[in-house]
């Protein structure tokens, strides 16, 4: 087989993981992490990361290899990406691009602009702003230059919230329009898509059982460490989905069940928003809509038929 570049975006919990490493297996294909927590090293247990038996089992690329005081951009991560890809391609392997990010893959496929700098006085001014009017107001006028941006950002990301009116202010352009002006990474015709999309009971269902599996597998401890380094909460490995949850049991603040009962409601509304950005953003890629292993092989091998049952 011609060596060549699959893509597999779909939401956390989804089953995409096991799907790359099966195809990997299948094709000897290399794995590039395209999830945004997943860099960390921090954090293994709260991103899911492949396990090392997992990681053995196929070449993986990115994965838990950023210091949690180090954020990426997706600019930073699309350089590291496209590396590795020609490393894989030079090997001639294929490779199996998988996460759950979906600006990641934008930048693959659609391509990322150089947005000009900003100076820093009108950082400074967006920051201010953001704190005299509060969230709901500093979006509300974001969504009125930039609705995309004010859409796709999750509830409570001040960075991304400030850095999306900053490039608006800085430059007279909203900072969609400059991530949809740059020259895709990847040539057309060199990589096929596909995105999971599970039934969402199912789905919701799983988050759940793994929250509670993650506790058992030492998320508190690796809050704890984190915590304990005194990073800027800005940083986006302190974003991570279950941090500021767990983090607030270990101060005493909440019970581990209240604690749980909020990391799986974030997990749920994380999940819903990677959900309505593969129908928004992907609309053109094809739908694994099985949950479990076996049914998304198959619906898988369906699209690719040089592929076997093995």
């Amino acid at each position: 087989m011609e060596p060549r570049i699959w893509l597999i975006a779909g939401p956390t919990a989804s089953g995409k993981s096991a799907l790359a490493l099966k195809l990997a297996q299948a094709t000897g294909a290399e794995i590039v992490n395209a999830d945004s927590m997943q860099l960390y090293r921090d954090l293994r247990v709260l991103s899911a990361r492949p396990s090392p038996d997992e990681a053995a089992q196929a070449p993986h690329h990115l994965f838990g290899t950023v210091d949690a005081a180090d954020g990426w951009s997706v600019g930073r991560w699309l350089r590291a990406a496209t590396q590795a890809l020609d490393e894989i391609a030079a090997r001639g392997r294929p490779a199996v691009v998988v996460g759950g990010t979906g600006l990641y893959f934008s930048a693959l496929t659609q391509g990322l602009a150089e947005i000009p700098p900003v100076p820093a006085d009108v950082r400074r001014t967006a920051e201010a702003e953001y704190g005299q009017m509060g969230e709901d107001d500093f979006r509300a006028r974001l969504a009125a230059h930039d609705p995309a941006a004010a859409e796709r950002i999750a509830p409570g990301d001040r960075q991304r919230l400030v850095r999306a009116w900053e490039v608006r202010a800085a430059t007279g352009v909203a900072l969609s329009d400059w991530q949809r002006t740059g020259e895709a990474a990847l040539p057309a015709g060199a990589w096929r898509a596909i995105a999971l999309e599970p039934p969402r009971a199912a789905l919701y269902d799983r988050c759940d059982a793994r929250l509670e599996a993650m506790l058992d597998d030492g998320a508190l401890s690796e809050v704890a460490a984190l915590v304990a380094r005194g990073l800027d909460p800005e940083l986006p490995a302190m974003k991570a989905v279950g941090v500021r949850e767990f983090a607030a049991h270990l101060r005493g603040d909440v019970g581990l069940k209240a604690a749980l009962a909020a990391a799986r409601q974030e997990t749920r509304r994380y999940a819903k928003r990677q959900l309505t950005w593969m129908r928004g953003r992907m609309a053109d890629w094809p739908r694994l809509t099985e949950f479990e292993p076996e049914g998304q092989w198959r619906q898988f091998i369906a699209l690719e038929p040089r592929l076997t049952l093995s």
